[in-house]
């Protein structure tokens, strides 16, 4: 029987999982279009502050977002969270749980791409 607290939480876990997911795409293409171009640095400058200056104190690639979203899904029951919400997102969706360190790699790679191209275009592509 769903209570009000684990119906809260199942909300939660999906406002979560769209946000989130959404965020990251957002990070990944937000700069191709000029109109974003300006929230998309700050997102990913963002996103890069919390992975390398919070990450300092709660660990490198710390993402609040993640954190919050983990302490959703275990008062929900679940257990063995994987350390990236990227393998997350594949073992939630494919089933699969991809090797730790190409996760890693290729997020980072990706995201470091997408902020060089937002700073391309928010500083050095001439206005047509």
């Amino acid at each position: 029987m769903l209570t009000l607290a684990s119906t809260w939480l199942i909300t939660a876990d999906y406002l979560f999982l769209v946000l989130h997911t959404t965020l990251i795409g957002f990070n990944l293409f937000g700069w191709m279009v000029r109109k974003w171009c300006k929230i998309h640095l700050l997102t990913i400058g963002l996103t890069f502050l919390s992975w390398f200056l919070l990450g300092i104190w709660y660990g490198w690639g710390y993402c609040f977002l993640t954190d919050w979203h983990w302490q959703v899904l275990r008062q929900l029951g679940e257990k063995n969270l994987p350390n990236s919400y990227i393998s997350y997102l594949f073992s939630r969706f494919f089933g699969m749980l991809p090797p730790a360190a190409w996760v890693d790699f290729f997020t980072v790679a990706l995201a470091l791409l997408a902020l060089i191209a937002s700073v391309w275009v928010n500083f050095f592509k001439t206005k047509r």
